[in-house]
């Protein structure tokens, strides 16, 4: 059962108590179906297993027993334990007094064996210095978890991909791409999406939504994708002199950490024979070794057990890489037997194999030898030479390098695990469990003589020979934060399952060995095998003492040598001695090996040594004594063992090491060898004893303190010794008076050669700590008062100490020196605390690693600290008296010397001192009295402690207000620090006196001070409302909520009025970061907790509509500033209830205004503008305000920490999903206030303007004008709908036109968008304003004509066209979304399920509202309404379709503009507007009749009217009537389009900006005149005389007699000019017509159509061909030819051939209202022309000659003739210049009725010429020229085949024989009449004629004479008839 199944993170949380803390219990929870009471034992043995012995709980006042004894009483049935702080991230006991506020974390010493003297330990209140020491190294450290603040956030809200329109956002792609996106940011989660904090909960953490069922929101909080990054953390770090937890001191060095496991042995020879080894760090450079020795063993198959599997590693610390630095491995065997197998077996460099006589023979040897010979050695370089360029440039390390594929860079083979940097739960730079690196050592080198480690690198020495074997090593690199204390074994090592692997140095990497040159003697075969990567907590689970007890895994801590010489302090009790011996000379040769053991004394020689030398073995007790190795037959033995000595704490004169030398003979007889002793050497361990006598309290003891020479000169420098060897001890051997008995070997030369190495923590190098040392012992044993001014001068020669000196002792000395100030006297604490302020400076100085607070002083203070464990009075008091003394000499002006500008530096320092002693106090005074559960009651400071503290406080305000004015840093790092004392004391004292202090600072910063100031009282505002229990702080009166929330928003709103820009976005920063802190923290996730928190900050949304209202303070912010209050804004908002916001919106309509400005510009702010929706918002007019119409770049509406965060590319995605987010939470937001705004102002209990709800139409227009996602756009129809169903009425009103207008528009642009979800809601919100105008105004033409004028708008910005493959346009999808929207606004059959799919009821259109009694609604007009719609949206097609052609084509664009003016025609303003584009068109053509009646048409616009005339006087200039209905029904006569229909639209659409409003008289005069000119130019002056009678009543009814005598001159012109043209000889002819017919596929609509074209008169038919050819050509593709019909015979469409467009263009006449079609006579038109008739005609005919017999021609006899009438649609002059045939009637005669036509039409002709009136002689007679023209077509010779072909054919021959009689007589008839009237016509000739004519005249006699002569032979009556 693991550890993390029973423990759990639990927390109590209540509500404001008197204090208003809340604290986290310890406690026993009951739960549902968990572990059984007796599971608890389990529990406890996980604690156990996880470094939680009992012991330590034991410590922690909660032992087993009593944890038992609290589940009985507690708990009953199911039960699991829970502790908020049993275990901490970093894995150490967090077991805290009574689950409060302290952790302690237990040290563990290097040699945990370590045994001080027994006398020492009795009475070490005796040594006070040593006693300080002792307790400052292995005391618990106490950490205070409160101190840096304490923050479990809720787990991240995962966020969706939002869909936007898009060139990808329709139905069919919508799914995909969500879940595509969705998928990617799955695999985005664990590196790209952030924790919210330092640490991820699991996604079954309270979240936003755990409170939903209570409040349901629309949508997901703004604030977390605003701050999707938030990293309480980072955001505390940014705050000036924000204090930083340092790690936890190392207790084994720092840096990197090595680990190194011999995994195997072998050689070509085999192994058979134990192996012994040792590795170390060595620097091959400076020759010099690094660390103690690690030791393992290799034992052959058969000699194995089970411990093997376990063998331990050795882990080395290193400062940093370095090419220098390399592993020494030196191997060793059982020393060899003589005569038996020679070790040179390991050594030949042919193969060998040993036989089994052999391999018994070394068995059984090694089993009986206990010592061993040195046998080989090898060198591993640990890192490439170019280690540091790699490191620097960031390059790869060598391929060669052992680690390098898995550390410095990536690696191609697969086989190595990559770490990968991830984002760990502290927020630091973490890596997985590394590589580890199997080294293949095979550059063995065999020891041919003894060595010793400083020979090895020697060039001059002899090269070793290679042993042919390989050493195969697990290496791996740690990082050395991740070995943990816990996990040290008794011995001093720690255990393998406690190190996790990281790399600290990622370019740093392992080589191989080097092959040649001084590295080393011979070539190197080392060979690196990369194996996978593993855990090495899996890897260790094995050898792991809790899972497998007969295990003995255990890692070794080499001990680091340099940690004596390092610049920081000691953390660790070392008292060490390490002993080297190194060489023996003798005169003979012999197996010599030494035995060293630690004596008491040398007074008997039987007495057994102390137990003081550390075993070989791991696990094992301490030794009395340890041998080296044997140096087999060599005269000078060399030796290369290290031996680790355990020192007594106190030294005396007669303590010594002795080394006893053997001899061993190494021959194999009965029994094992024996040793024989040769000689002993002994070595004091002090010499030039210093002798102190101290007198103890409890009598007149004597005591020894040594202070030796020896012992300095050990710790300065490794200093070798020589001894002489002496034969044989005696008593008191030391003594100068035994010296003279001894007899040496050698003659009492120095023979023996030692090195010694002394590591102690417990003895200072440095003379004046000893002797500080001394006099504190002298003062604090001595019960009466210190002696002279030794302490004194003690105390202050501390200040020459040099720096290492003083680092290494820094804890123990900052120690003494706070007992001295709380315990001494005034002069006595002044000194002191002088001396500590000088030392602190000089750490800080001397020490610094760049931060404000050194790192040692933070250790010192964060953990060594503990108030000396409550053994003495706590510090604070005398801390602060003093402190306080020497503040209040400055303030009052004393000399208090440069010392008081380091305490205000150090000022931090001694604050922090004084919070911690406060709260070890408070801890322990309720240690045991506290009921569980219950939280910890302030401290109650004594009066005058407090006094002091507001004395001192107050002093240092001043200080910081001072030096603040002349712009010093230390003054802002003081101010952080008192901001930070205050914060501290919140948690310990009375928080109503912390307030004190607060508004005592308050007081001194009160108001807008000079920026610095300001800033500083920022920075402590920042600081204090950090605290974890900020939101339950009280009021500074009982009655009062949270005082520091109350300064915090005033001061806020003071500095947005302050001129310092970065003050200003600081003040909104802290507001933003409180806000993250308390939205995200798992303890504030009830719905009620919520609400306070919102309640606690509602008053600034009152401030900011109060500064809103009085000034622009809000508006000089700039947007960031901006986006960063109305974020805050939106989250109070959202939190609240709704009686809070009722209560808001009550005080007052100009306040509620803000309230919902302040919305809109959140909506603004927070935009997410997409590219493909520029299309569609870009360019429009609705594109909102503020800051343009683009909105800035996305990352710039985030939080300002995201830019921070998201800095690489490659988090662009992420940024963009949050901006998303973002977007859509802002507007759901705001769309949830509208509504509950909405539900509120339907009740009447709110103060907003009723009549026209301006709250809601404007949030409502910015909410409809901004691109918003997919999410959104659902949500809003049914509040939507909802609002319109309780404010319809007034939304729709006059009142609010514009809002209409606004979202008839919208609704509109959202029908045009792709995606087909939104799309569908838009025809929904049509349909709501559709419902509301048939509820509220009874019909639809309202409606109508807003969404006329709007869709003409969104016109301007659709793209309704789109280009095909062939260059041509086509319609586009928007233009074919929006008609499909349009189709279904007005479908019955699919309304319910676009209603249900909008999540409202079915019947929602047609429910009747309260204020209605029927239901009103009818598809009839919606669909009436649809149509009007779609014919606008098909001309605006239409006419976007002609834009290539629009200059060449000049009829299809004129019919364009037409168009268009028919489709707006119910919008006044857009009818005009299209009718004067068609009229400049038609000038351009010079067509000015058409342009005349544009014109006509524009003032039939004002002038138009209905049955209502006072609707007209409304119309036109307001009872300025001056036009009836006669008038207008004359205009019509003009211009027939002018129609009536409109008339009520026009009046009931008096929209804002459009409709009837600009229509006045003067307006229609205008366009009048413009009609007149241009009818003028046409020469149709009958319609200039009609217009004129128009425009003279209005200037009668105003008297302009001016105007009215230019309009009767021009009456006069008219007239004139009508008659000019009446007298002509040449009939007048105003225009010519030509039928077009239009035949092929290319002609698009106009495929099969007929027209009839009017062109100038003087256009001809070749010249309307050429025309027509030039537009048609154009379309022709490469598949289609024009042609054009030559004829005007009846065209069969589907026999044409394919391929080719056909043109029939034929002349046509008009035909006049009376004119008889049926007649046979030949039509001549000036014949029919009236005087005074108006020139309208929408009739045309054409007569086409053929033949029955299948001839193209024939005679006369055989010619017919067809003619053809056609229809128009409408009368010429028309709007456009051609109109469409919509019926087309044929008539046929014969040949006989054509012949009888002919003549009929000649007689009708000269009858009409003769039959003139006549008003006077002169005038009335017929014009003679007229008559000349007709008498010569009629009877000159030349002409007479005309009749005469008649007769010819009609009266001759067998065609007379054809004739009916009836035809027969008619044809004679018709030839005698026209016979008879050109008679009499040549008569009246003679009279008219003169002299000059008579010639002309005779020819006109003989010409009919001779006719009448021919004719007879037809007709023989006729002579008699003439």
């Amino acid at each position: 059962m693991s550890l993390a199944g029973q423990v759990e993170y639990s927390q109590d949380e209540y509500g404001l108590g008197k204090s208003g803390l809340r604290y986290t219990e310890l406690r026993c929870t009951k739960l549902g179906c968990t572990a059984k009471l007796g599971r608890t034992l389990l529990c406890i043995a996980e604690l156990r297993r996880s470094s939680l012995c009992i012991a330590e709980l034991r410590r922690t006042a909660l032992c087993i027993a009593e944890l038992r004894k609290t589940l009985a009483l507690r708990c009953s049935g199911d039960l699991v334990l829970r502790c908020s702080d049993v275990l901490s991230s970093d894995g150490m006991e967090e077991f805290s007094s009574n689950g409060h506020r302290f952790r302690r974390i237990p040290r563990q010493p290097v040699a945990a064996n370590l045994e001080l003297d027994p006398l020492l330990k009795e009475n070490l209140e005796q040594w006070p210095h040593l006693n300080e020491l002792v307790q400052c190294y292995k005391a618990d450290w106490v950490k205070d978890e409160n101190k840096y603040g304490h923050y479990e956030s809720i787990a991240p809200i995962s966020f969706q991909n939002q869909i936007f329109e898009g060139p990808d956002t329709d139905i069919e792609t919508e799914t995909r791409l969500a879940s595509a996106r969705h998928s990617k940011t799955e695999d985005a989660t664990d590196d790209d999406i952030p924790s919210t904090s330092g640490r991820q909960l699991p996604e079954a953490s309270v979240s936003d939504t755990s409170y939903s069922k209570v409040l349901k929101h629309f949508g997901e909080s703004p604030l977390p994708a605003y701050e999707a990054a938030f990293d309480w953390e980072n955001e505390r770090s940014l705050i000036f002199g924000q204090r930083t937890l340092e790690t936890q001191p190392a207790q084994y060095g720092s840096g990197l950490k090595i680990s190194v496991k011999v995994l195997s042995l072998s050689f070509q020879a085999g192994l058979v024979e134990p192996f012994y080894g040792t590795i170390c760090l060595y620097n091959r450079e400076r020759r010099e070794k690094l660390s103690e020795d690690f030791y393992f063993r290799m034992l052959p198959t058969e000699m194995q057990d089970g411990r093997l599997s376990s063998e331990p590693r050795g882990i080395f610390s290193l400062d940093a890489p370095s090419a220098s630095v390399c592993l020494l491995i030196q191997l060793e065997k059982p020393a060899t037997e003589e005569g038996g197998v020679s070790p040179s077996v390991y050594s030949r460099k042919e193969p060998v194999h040993l036989t089994e006589r052999e391999k018994q023979k070394l068995q059984v040897w090694s089993q009986i030898m206990p010592y061993r010979e040195s046998f080989a050695w090898a060198i591993v370089p640990l890192f490439d030479n170019n280690t540091a360029s790699a490191s620097a440039s960031g390059g790869a390390a060598s391929p060669s390098s052992p680690l390098a594929p898995s550390i410095s860079g990536s690696s191609s083979q697969e086989s190595v695990a990559e770490p990968i940097a991830k984002i760990a739960l502290d927020g630091k730079l973490a890596y997985s469990s590394g590589s580890s690196v199997i080294a293949e050592i095979s550059n063995l080198n065999k020891v041919k003589e003894s060595y010793t480690e400083d020979s090895l690198q020697d060039p001059k020495r002899k090269v070793h020979k290679p042993v042919k074997g390989v050493v195969r090593l697990e290496i791996e690199r740690l990082q050395s934060g991740h070995v943990d204390m816990d996990a040290i074994s008794e011995n001093g090592s720690i255990t393998n399952d406690s190190v996790d692997t990281g790399n600290q140095y990622a370019d740093a990497t392992f080589a191989k060995c080097h092959s040649n040159g001084s590295d080393g003697p011979r070539d190197c075969n080392s060979k690196w095998n990369f194996i996978d990567g593993k855990d090495v907590r899996k890897n260790s689970l094995n050898g792991f003492p809790g899972n497998n007890p007969d295990s003995s895994s255990y890692d070794f801590q080499a001990f680091d040598f340099r940690t004596m010489t390092r610049s920081e302090p000691f953390s660790q009790l070392l008292h060490c001695l390490y002993l080297y011996p190194l060489t023996v000379s003798l005169s003979r040769k012999r197996n010599l090996y030494i035995r060293v053991e630690l004596r008491k004394d040398d007074a008997d020689v039987r007495k057994q040594p102390l137990e003081a030398i550390y075993p070989r073995d791991p696990g094992g007790l301490l030794q009395k004594w340890a041998h080296t190795q044997v140096a087999v037959g060599a005269r000078v033995a060399c030796y290369h063992d290290e031996i680790k000595l355990s020192l007594p704490a106190i030294l005396t004169p007669q303590q010594h090491l002795l080394f006893t030398f053997f001899h061993i003979d190494l021959q194999t007889k009965l029994e094992a060898p024996k040793p024989v002793v040769i000689g002993y050497a002994a070595l004091p361990l002090s010499t030039n004893a210093q002798y102190v006598f101290i007198p103890s309290k409890s009598g007149s003891l004597l005591f020894i303190r040594i202070v030796t020479e020896k012992l300095d000169e050990w710790i300065r420098l490794r200093s070798e010794i020589s001894l002489p060897i002496i034969r044989e001890l005696v008593p008191h051997y030391l003594q100068d008076s035994g010296k003279e008995r001894l007899d040496y070997l050698e003659d009492g030369k120095n023979i023996f050669r030692l090195r010694l190495r002394l590591c102690s923590s417990l003895y200072p190098i440095n003379e004046r700590i000893r002797d500080f040392f001394l006099e504190y012992d002298r003062h604090t044993l001595r019960t009466s008062p210190p002696w002279g001014s030794e302490l004194l001068e003690a105390i202050n020669s501390l200040k020459n100490v040099d720096s290492t000196a003083l680092l290494q002792f820094l804890q123990p000395i900052l120690n003494m020196l706070l007992h001295l100030i709380g315990d001494g006297g005034e002069t006595l604490q002044v000194a002191a605390f002088r001396a500590m302020v000088n030392i602190l400076t000089r750490v800080q100085q001397e020490s610094s690693d760049g931060a404000e607070r050194n790192r040692f002083l933070v250790n010192y203070v964060d953990y060594a600290f503990d108030d000396f464990g409550g053994r003495q009075p706590p510090v604070y008091p005398g801390l602060s008296t003093v402190w306080g003394s020497l503040a209040r000499s400055k303030a009052k002006g004393y000399r208090v010397g440069p010392v008081y500008d380091d305490v205000l530096a150090m000022a931090w320092f001694f604050l922090e001192l004084v919070v911690k002693s406060m709260a070890l106090e408070q801890t322990r005074l309720f240690y045991h009295s506290l009921p569980l559960g219950e939280d910890v009651p302030p401290l109650q400071l004594k009066e005058g402690v407090f006094r002091c503290i507001m004395q001192l406080y107050d002093c240092l305000l001043t200080e910081v207000h001072e030096r603040c004015k002349k712009g010093l840093n230390l003054a802002k790092r003081l101010n952080s620090s008192l901001a930070f004392f205050c914060y501290d004391l919140l948690s310990i004292i009375e928080p109503r006196q912390v307030f004190e202090l607060v508004s005592l600072y308050m007081d001194k910063f009160s108001g807008v001070c000079q920026s610095v100031l300001h800033d500083c009282k920022l920075t402590f505002l920042q600081i204090i409302c950090d605290h974890d229990l900020f939101v339950e702080m009280p009021g500074r009166d009982p009655s009062d909520r949270n005082y520091l929330s109350s300064i915090l928003i005033q001061e806020l709103f003071l500095t947005w009025d302050h001129d310092d820009l970065s003050q200003r976005a600081k003040a909104a920063r802290i507001l933003v970061v409180l806000m993250c802190k308390h939205e995200f923290d798992a303890r504030y996730q009830k719905h009620e907790d919520k609400l306070y928190i919102a309640q606690l900050y509602f008053p600034l949304i009152g401030q900011c509509m109060q500064i809103l209202d009085e000034i622009p303070v809000f508006y000089n912010l700039n947007a960031v500033e901006k986006r960063e209050v109305l974020i805050v804004i939106l989250q109070i908002i959202r939190n609240l209830d709704d009686a809070s916001l009722v209560k808001a919106w009550q005080q007052s309509i100009a306040r509620t205004r803000l309230f919902f400005k302040l919305l809109e510009e959140c909506l603004i702010l927070f935009e997410q503008r997409k590219p493909a929706d520029s299309m569609l918002m870009g360019c429009s007019s609705r594109s909102p305000d503020g800051e343009g119409s683009t909105s800035p770049k996305y990352s710039d509406r985030l939080s300002p920490a995201i830019n921070n965060y998201l800095s690489e590319a490659s988090r662009q995605e992420v940024r963009e999903l949050w901006e998303e987010n973002l977007s859509a939470a802002v507007s759901l937001q705001v769309l949830e206030i509208t509504e509950k705004f909405s539900i509120a102002a339907a009740s009447h209990n709110i103060a907003t303007d009723y009549g026209k709800l301006d709250c809601i139409t404007s949030i409502f227009t910015s909410l409809f004008s901004r691109s918003q996602p997919l999410a959104f756009w659902k949500v809003l129809f049914p509040v939507f709908n909802s609002v319109f169903n309780l404010h319809g009425a007034t939304l729709i009103a006059r009142e609010n036109d514009r809002f209409l207008k606004q979202v008839a528009f919208h609704l509109l642009r959202l029908a045009v968008f792709r995606n087909d979800n939104i799309r569908k809601r838009a025809v929904i919100g049509l349909q709501i304003l559709a419902r509301s105008s048939f509820y509220y105004f009874l019909q639809t033409t309202r409606l109508r004509v807003m969404l006329t004028i709007t869709l003409s708008e969104l016109m301007s910005d659709v793209q309704v066209t789109q280009m095909k493959s062939d260059g041509t346009l086509q319609e586009s999808s928007e233009a074919r979304r929006l008609r499909k929207s349009l189709e279904e606004m007005a479908d019955e059959n699919r309304s319910p399920e676009l209603l249900t799919e909008c999540v409202l009821p079915e019947n929602a259109l047609v429910a009747i509202p309260e204020v209605v009694s029927e239901n009103r609604w009818s598809w009839s007009e919606v669909k009436y309404l649809s149509d009007s719609l779609l014919l606008a949206l098909d001309a605006s097609l239409e006419h976007a379709l002609l834009a290539s052609v629009m200059t060449v084509d000049r009829y299809a664009a004129a019919e364009s503009f037409y168009k268009l003016a028919m489709a707006y025609a119910s919008v006044p303003d857009l009818h005009i507007m299209w009718l004067l584009h068609l009229c400049d068109a038609h000038q351009e053509m010079q067509s000015w009749a058409e342009a005349a009646q544009c014109a006509v048409a524009v003032a039939g616009v004002v002038m138009q009217t209905d049955d209502n005339i006072h609707a007209l006087q409304a119309l036109v200039g307001r009872n300025d009537a001056v036009w009836s209905r006669d008038h207008v029904a004359a205009l019509r006569k003009i211009c027939p389009v002018v129609s009536c229909e409109i008339t009520a639209e026009a009046s009931a659409a008096e929209v804002e900006g459009y409709g009837a409003s600009k229509l006045t008289v003067d307006s229609a005069v205008k366009y009048l005149q413009l009609a007149n000119k241009l009818f003028s130019q046409a020469e149709l002056h009958h319609f200039c005389a009609s217009i004129l009678e128009l425009i003279i009543p209005v200037y009668k009814s105003r008297r302009a007699f001016g105007q009215l005598a230019k309009c009767h001159t021009l009456l006069t012109n008219i007239y004139e000019s009508i008659l000019e043209q009446e007298s002509s000889p040449i009939p007048f002819t105003d225009a010519t017509y030509y039928r077009v017919g239009f035949y092929g596929d290319r002609f698009g609509k106009l495929d099969r159509k007929e027209y009839v074209y009017r062109e100038p008169r003087d256009v001809r038919l070749g010249d309307i061909m050429e025309k027509l050819s030039h537009i048609y050509e154009s379309r022709m593709d490469g598949n289609h030819t024009l042609h054009i019909i030559p004829d005007s015979r009846q065209v069969k469409a589907d026999e044409l051939q394919p391929g080719v467009c056909y043109l029939q263009i034929t002349a046509v006449d008009p035909v006049m209202e009376d004119e008889d079609l049926c007649s046979r006579k030949e039509r001549i038109f000036s014949l029919s022309t009236g005087s005074m008739r108006a020139r309208v005609f929408d009739r045309f005919l054409f007569d086409t000659p053929f033949t029955k017999n299948g001839k193209t021609q024939g005679g006369l006899e055989d010619q017919w003739k067809r003619r053809t009438v056609l229809q128009t649609e409408g009368s010429f002059p028309a709007l456009v210049n051609r109109l469409l045939v919509i019926k087309s009637e044929s008539l046929e005669f014969s040949p006989v009725e054509n012949a009888i036509g002919m003549i009929e039409t000649r007689t009708a002709a000269l009858r009409n010429e003769l039959e003139e009136p006549r008003s006077s002689e002169g005038d009335q007679l017929p014009r003679l020229q007229s008559l000349q023209r007709i008498l010569q077509g009629s009877v000159a010779v030349q002409v007479n085949s005309g009749v005469l072909s008649v007769c010819t054919a009609f009266l001759s021959g067998e065609p007379a024989t054809r004739l009916r009689s009836q035809e027969l007589q008619q044809l004679i008839a018709a030839l005698l009449e026209f016979m008879a009237v050109c008679k009499r016509a040549i008569r009246v000739h003679f009279r008219l004629i003169g002299d000059e004519d008579q010639d002309f005249h005779t020819q006109l006699v003989n010409g009919f004479q001779s006719l009448t002569a021919e004719l007879s032979h037809y007709i023989p009556a006729i002579l008699s008839e003439l």
